[in-house]
């Protein structure tokens, strides 16, 4: 599926994927297809979730997180659809091979 890539030159993180477009901090990022394909692996995340239960989800999970690392990033790179997403966002073929709740192997 085509996903719309919006470059919003103020956004803290190089991309960020809200349900149902790409946001990334720099139009040089939407030719970055590791980065492209990271953030179009959260969007089917989102798809199957319905959208606001993944936001729901990556929140509880981010802040369970917190209390067991204590620091933000170690919290952010364990979120369970974090994890699935950076195991897998330089292969640009996953999401076309990938079944469907990949992410619970991640938690």
């Amino acid at each position: 599926m085509k996903w719309p890539v919006i470059v919003v030159p103020k956004l803290n993180v190089t991309g960020m994927a809200l349900f149902p477009v790409i946001l990334v901090n720099h139009e040089a990022v939407k030719g970055n297809q590791v980065v492209i394909n990271h953030e179009k692996i959260h969007l089917v995340q989102q798809a199957e979730l319905l959208v606001l239960p993944f936001y729901v989800l990556y929140f509880i999970n981010y802040v369970i997180n917190l209390v067991r690392y204590r620091k933000h990033n170690l919290a952010y790179l364990h979120i369970s659809f974090e994890r699935e997403a950076y195991a897998h966002e330089a292969d640009l073929t996953y999401l076309s091979k990938r079944n469907w709740y990949s992410w619970c192997r991640y938690l």
